[in-house]
């Protein structure tokens, strides 16, 4: 991969989450939802050296110093990762000519990380299924990996 497309891929990566950030603000301060608390994922990670994979729930288990910084520098390099998908789907083609249908279907790919691997690890089950209301879990985290794909389209549009 050359610099110019680790670049781009880095810059739509950021872009798309930023995006998928400002949804989680309008969702707090317009509709009372309150956002993902990253310091519990950052607490999920500071954990794995230590041999804890799974939670009972994360909200049991001791807090970390720097789970804050630790979640949200992961929110971010997941937002990059997950912004080379449309290169696997597309090619190259997708700096050139993004289009919102590969944007959507990345949010919708994307969408198996929260489900399949982080809620069980948080100890919240597959999908949220562990959860007070997992269908409203799953809906909200619909909605802002579909938003994620949006962003990821624009900013796709916007800088290249």
């Amino acid at each position: 991969m050359n610099m110019e497309l680790v670049f781009q891929t880095v810059i739509a990566g950021i872009g798309a989450t930023l995006f998928m950030d400002l949804w989680s603000l309008f969702q707090k301060h317009i509709m009372g939802i309150a956002p993902l608390n990253y310091a519990l994922v950052g607490r999920w990670i500071l954990w794995l050296p230590k041999g804890k994979l799974r939670h009972h729930t994360i909200l049991s288990t001791s807090q970390m110093r720097g789970e804050m910084f630790t979640g949200w520098t992961f929110h971010y390099v997941t937002g990059i990762v997950f912004s080379a998908i449309p290169l696997v789907l597309n090619g190259t083609d997708w700096f050139s000519e993004p289009t919102l249908v590969t944007g959507v279907l990345t949010g919708l790919l994307t969408l198996s990380a929260p489900f399949l691997i982080l809620q069980p690890a948080l100890g919240f089950g597959v999908a949220a299924s562990h959860t007070t209301r997992p269908w409203l879990s799953r809906m909200l985290s619909l909605l802002t990996h579909l938003v994620y794909g949006i962003g990821l389209y624009i900013a796709a549009s916007l800088l290249f």
